[in-house]
């Protein structure tokens, strides 16, 4: 049955505390999302993002407590991340969040009702500047709701793998952060040598092809169309096929605290032209990573609007490279460790095949 989410909930707007104001900001008080705190995000429940706010800070400005189960639909820049409110939470003014009628509709399923409308909810925005949904024109927004019993049944088949899913992600953050606790315990000098990482990889950015959205659509497949942050879209051809790292090289180059935006990649896959793709060269790429993932890039990153990494930058970073003997001590250490990252990932990818043919099944109506 059709109903508008005015008629399944209340749709609230966020708001953003003036930032001249810094008693309004904290580390740790009430969990305030902004959409960049979406980007890449893969779970279905978020507790808290980048920043907190205050109290004073949440009362003096447009900003609203949302509770507990509030569907988080991002309304501008851009339209479409979803995610549900693990606990009391705000947002700023991205958003049009939904406190839903429980009686009506079930907060997961919901949430896959919004993951599957991003190309609707784009086509409602407005704006000359930047596309943008209204207060108003979300609460007209209509969808398909069927009833609680049938709700429950589609849940049965998605709610498995989707904590499959976000369970295996879990328990490869961890070995990753174990990984990254040995390299530092292994090399805590690493960045003070006196060579270049130049030195240590091998790059294929002359291998890129980028593919336009109209070109892509012509050869949808299996094989992943990857872009500087994540996977674009998939595609039926692939040109790189085996373990290599994507860091940003333009746009989004580096997280708030510095460090590389980075994806350890293995399989097939086809990468357009806004990452460098590289290789550790008589280091493994594995070691290479982490190395990156514990290295400030600050000094290396131009651009005052447009932020870019050359490949002339990248090489320049100072490293220092233990002997042939260390490093074979340390891989033997890590490997075993990534080989189970990519089981899980591949594990993964299996998965999330099968839910998007379930999402298909169920909400492509």
């Amino acid at each position: 049955m059709k109903y508008k989410l005015s008629e399944i909930g209340k749709v609230v707007g966020g708001g953003t505390p003036s930032t001249k104001q810094p008693e309004y900001y904290t580390d740790s008080e009430i969990p305030w999302i902004t959409p960049k705190d979406l980007s890449g995000y893969d779970k279905m429940f978020i507790s808290k993002g980048n920043r907190d706010i205050t109290k004073s800070g949440l009362e003096n400005s447009s900003a609203k407590l949302l509770p507990a189960k509030s569907i988080l639909v991002s309304s501008r820049a851009p339209i479409g991340y979803v995610a549900i409110a693990k606990n009391k939470i705000a947002t700023n003014q991205g958003f049009k969040s939904i406190i839903p009628n429980e009686s009506l509709v079930i907060p997961e399923y919901l949430y896959f009702v919004m993951k599957t409308s991003k190309q609707n909810l784009e086509q409602i925005a407005s704006g000359s500047t930047f596309k943008e949904i209204s207060t108003k024109v979300m609460s007209n927004f209509e969808v398909d709701i069927p009833s609680m019993n049938e709700q429950k049944r589609i849940l049965r088949y998605l709610l498995p793998i989707t904590r499959k899913i976000e369970k295996n992600i879990k328990i490869n953050d961890n070995l990753l952060e174990l990984s990254q606790a040995i390299f530092k315990n292994k090399f805590p000098n690493v960045n003070d040598g006196s060579e270049k990482v130049g030195m240590y990889i091998t790059n294929y950015d002359k291998n890129r092809k980028p593919l336009s959205k109209k070109q892509r659509s012509q050869i949808p497949g299996k094989y992943r169309y990857i872009g500087a942050t994540s996977v674009n879209d998939y595609i039926s051809k692939y040109n790189f096929d085996g373990i290599y790292l994507l860091l940003g090289e333009d746009g989004t180059v580096q997280d708030d605290n510095g460090y590389p935006i980075l994806q350890y990649i293995h399989g097939k896959f086809w990468p357009n032209n806004h990452a460098h793709v590289l290789q550790g060269n008589k280091v493994s790429t594995e070691w290479l990573y982490l190395f990156f993932l514990q290295r400030n890039i600050d000094g290396i990153v131009t651009g005052a609007v447009q932020k870019k990494i050359s490949q002339k930058n990248l090489n320049s970073l100072s490293i220092a490279v233990p002997d042939s003997g260390e490093l074979a001590k340390f891989d033997n250490l890590i490997q075993p460790i990534f080989k189970q990252i990519r089981t899980l990932d591949r594990e993964n990818g299996r998965l999330s095949k099968i839910k998007q043919e379930l999402l298909k099944k169920f909400f492509s109506r």
